[in-house]
This record gives structure tokens, sequence and C-alpha cells, in this order.
């Protein structure tokens, strides 16, 4: 190789690259250990809301959403005819029906227009028992809205001993279609480094930059969505 060549591949030493500035980002413990709700709105609630608004138009109908009905009533609105909750214990408000997603027998078939499932998946350790059960329950025709994590603190309270998994896309387009059928899929992601590292640190929404926010890295998104239909 000639001298040219060399020195034309050769990689700048460390010493010319520009060093990081971590500022008040140097800490080992995040500025929240709640997600970052005790600061404002969480990271990742600007992503699964930003799914809900694209995908409103299906939330209508029966809706059976997992914990409480917010999201049914705030993106469905008038077009939900009846609204279902669904809760892993009794004793919760609204709940209408209590079960396990991946051993629920008791949840009625062909029953729902659209299932709305919000950052629940990662806990159930039998992800395809899950997954038949939300296609069982659904109406032909019926839409799971659903949204999963990929980059996430693990919650250090009632959950912290069922938070199984952190889902890619690939992992989530795979799941739904081996049930769903993969034309029946459509899968999308949200976050980036930047949203990844301020929701690690459990910073809210507001304390960081709303155009780098809006920023999409297949690589490194903080949530993972799709919409899969019962064909």
């Amino acid at each position: 190789m000639d001298k040219l060549a060399e020195h034309r591949i050769r990689r700048p030493s460390s010493r010319h690259r520009p060093s990081a500035r971590f500022g008040d980002l140097e800490r080992t413990l995040p500025f929240s250990t709640e997600f970052g709700f005790d600061r404002g709105k969480p990271v990742d609630r600007r992503y699964v809301e930003t799914f809900l608004a694209s995908c409103s138009l299906n939330i209508s109908g029966m809706v059976l959403e997992i914990g409480d009905n917010a999201y049914t009533m705030r993106f469905g609105g008038n077009r939900v005819t009846t609204s279902d909750v669904l809760n892993r214990y009794d004793g919760r408000p609204l709940t209408t029906f209590v079960g396990d997603l991946a051993n629920s027998d008791d949840l009625p078939s062909e029953t729902f227009d659209c299932v709305v499932l919000t950052q629940t998946l990662h806990l159930v350790f039998d992800l395809p028992a899950a997954v038949a059960t939300l296609w069982r329950i659904l109406k032909p025709g019926g839409v799971l809205l659903i949204t999963v994590p990929w980059v996430s603190p693990i919650d250090r309270g009632e959950w912290s001993g069922s938070w199984y998994w952190s889902i890619t896309s690939a992992a989530l387009r795979r799941l739904l279609s081996d049930r769903f059928g993969a034309k029946n899929v459509e899968v999308s992601h949200y976050g980036s480094a930047y949203s990844a590292t301020g929701f690690l640190y459990g910073l809210a929404e507001h304390e960081l930059n709303s155009a780098l926010l809006d920023v999409n890295d297949p690589n490194c998104p903080v949530i993972v969505a799709a919409r899969a239909f019962r064909r």
C-alpha cells in the first residue's frame, strides 16, 4: 500500500475527536425513579399518544383497554359505544374484566372492535399466548393497537418482578404476524438516542428539545408500536 492511500484510510486519533461533555448527565442515578411522572409527562407517553392519535379512527365501537379507559375516551370519544377495562388484579376502578392475558379463558371471544394495549405486553412472560388471547377476543375486522418498550427504565415498584422484556420492532412484527398474518400488521417506532437518554434519566417531556424528540431512529427507539387487524 502506498503512503498516500495509507494516509487516506487512517482513522484520526482520539486526540483529534471532539470530546463529549456530559454536564448534568454525569451521574449514575436518574433525576426521577418514576419514569418522569413526578416531573411532568414521561417521554414514552409522548410517543404512545402520538401513535394513538394517528390511529384514533380505529378506536370505536366496543373497546377494551388495559389498566383504565383514559386513552379509549380521549382518542375514541363518541365513536366508543362500550368501554371495558381489563386488569390483572381485582379492585381497581372501572375494571370490568380481571385476568392474565396469557391465561384468560374468561375473556369473551370475538367481542371487541378494538383493543388498546399500551406498555403492557412486556409484563407477560408467555408472549405468544398473550397475542393469541388478543386475537381471539377481537371481532373479525377488529383491530389491536399496541405499544411496547424498547429503551426504558425498569419499574421499581409493583411491576419490577414481572418486567420481563424489551421488544424490538422485528420481535413485535414476528409475534403479531404469526397470529394475525404479516399483511395485517403495521409496525412503527418512536424515539432516538436523544429521547432514550432523557427517558432513562427520568426527564419529562417539557425538559427536552421538542424538535429532537420528534426524530425517530429505527435502531434506537424508545417505544415500538403496531396496528394489527383480525381479518
